[in-house]
């Protein structure tokens, strides 16, 4: 399932227009994108590596899925169905916070999303698209947090910027 195309946004989440993904990352155009984290009942959190062959962020571990819902789609089902895709998995989801963020990638490319992030919880190991992910694994979050401070150039932008920020909202 490909997504070719992103949602431009305004700083308030309106939609203004359509683009092409790649033109968009190469712009730095804001654009509406999510970001799922699954827990499982030991609190650890399901961690993704990103296939090797993504135009970036290949090769990094990140949240459980990632991406950018379609025109016409809304977030939550869209993020359904791309942990499905992606990750094999199914499992409720809630809208936890949204955050801004611009910051420049690899290859030129700068991200300028407004993420949406949501929480689900299964204790399933996960069928991954070998499209999208080379490799999974569950872990502890203040052991990722902790690999991250020790290894940030291993995760990807966004994960490191939405966990801290995720955790403090959900341990309240």
């Amino acid at each position: 399932m490909e997504r070719n195309k992103v949602i431009l946004v305004d700083v308030d989440d309106n939609a203004i227009g359509e683009m092409e993904k790649l033109l968009a990352h190469q712009q730095g155009e804001l654009h509406r994108a999510f970001s799922v984290f699954i827990f499982n009942a030991k609190g650890e959190l399901l961690l993704q590596q990103r296939a090797k062959h993504k135009y970036h962020g290949g090769g990094l571990w990140t949240n459980t899925c990632c991406s950018h819902p379609q025109w016409g789609e809304d977030v939550d089902s869209s993020a359904l169905e791309r942990l499905n895709y992606e990750m094999g998995l199914k499992s409720n989801l809630e809208l936890v916070y949204s955050f801004i963020y611009y910051t420049t990638v690899e290859n030129n490319l700068t991200e300028h999303e407004l993420d949406h992030v949501f929480v689900g919880y299964s204790d399933q190991n996960p069928l991954p698209n070998d499209d999208e992910v080379q490799d999974y694994k569950w872990m502890n979050p203040t052991e990722i947090l902790s690999d991250i401070n020790e290894n940030p150039s291993l995760y990807t932008v966004w994960f490191k910027q939405a966990l801290p920020e995720l955790l403090s909202k959900i341990e309240r």
